[in-house]
């Protein structure tokens, strides 16, 4: 019988974060994949944990998953964690995942922080629906396109971005999206824990002033439907009545639909088309 990949997520910034069942599973499984020993022995000396570690990371995601599954097949249980955080969620994962599971061996989660969720949750802006962006590609015309994606979104959007590259990514999301409400987000659940409610534009200019610090988390408010029914109706008014009628028209759809249309997409009665058409 093969074993199981336990995605263990570990605190990211506060250590009484972690979970009971998480500190049991790192102490009971044969193997814990860790994205840098180097940061987890921290972790798993807090918690007096001695299970044997091994790297998996970014750059042997693909090669180490393979080993990672014969220990797997042969009965093993593994534990994978990240320096913080869930494993998969803009942190490696992903690909071993999808390995298990076309290899039929079991995959489950051990749950707990994630700084997009924590963020999102402290931020006052609409919860109900987000988009997750993670960091922006950091080729130029990929990430205009992701950011030009963005520009309909009406879900409230979650980035991550390092320090030295917020500066730059707020003027683009500025100059893309327009100026919406933000809130920058650093040292989540730690000492220091700050939520910046600000603006995009105000905040340009505030961290070309303030040297930002540590790793942010974007909170970023997403086109209100309104703002696009105005938007849509200003696209219209753009055209006379005539071509508007003549662009429904034109696609087959009988005058009296057409005018139904027409009204509606310019906010109108029919009547007002009816007559403007006289």
């Amino acid at each position: 019988m093969s074993g199981t990949l336990y995605l263990c997520a570990t605190p990211i910034g506060n250590l009484e974060d972690m979970t009971f069942r998480c500190v049991r599973i790192l102490k009971e499984v044969n193997l814990i994949a860790a994205e840098d020993t180097r940061n987890s022995i921290k972790l798993l000396n807090h918690f007096d944990i001695h299970t044997p570690m091994t790297s998996y990371h970014e750059y042997n995601k693909i090669a180490k998953a393979h080993t990672l599954i014969e220990h797997l097949e042969n009965g093993e249980d593994i534990a994978l964690i990240t320096d913080a955080g869930t494993p998969g969620i803009s942190d490696p994962g992903e690909e071993l995942v999808a390995m298990c599971q076309e290899a039929g061996i079991t995959v489950t989660v051990v749950p707990g922080a994630a700084a997009c969720i924590t963020a999102l949750t402290i931020s006052g802006l609409s919860t109900r629906r987000f988009a997750f962006e993670a960091f922006l590609p950091t080729d130029k015309k990929e990430r205009q396109a992701v950011l030009n994606e963005l520009t309909e979104e009406t879900r409230t959007m979650i980035i991550y971005e390092a320090p030295h590259r917020l500066v730059r990514t707020l003027e683009l999301l500025l100059a893309t999206l327009g100026d919406r409400r933000i809130r920058i987000c650093r040292e989540l659940t730690k000492k220091h824990e700050t939520v910046f409610a600000t603006t995009i534009s105000a905040a340009v200019e505030y961290y070309k002033e303030q040297e930002p610090k540590g790793e942010c988390v974007l909170v970023i408010e997403g086109k209100s439907r309104q703002e696009q029914i105005e938007e849509e109706r200003q696209k219209w008014e753009e055209m006379s009545i005539q071509e508007h009628m003549d662009y429904y028209m034109d696609q087959g759809i009988q005058k009296k639909e057409a005018m139904k249309m027409v009204a509606k997409d310019r906010g109108v009665g029919k009547r007002d088309i009816y007559q403007a058409l006289l």
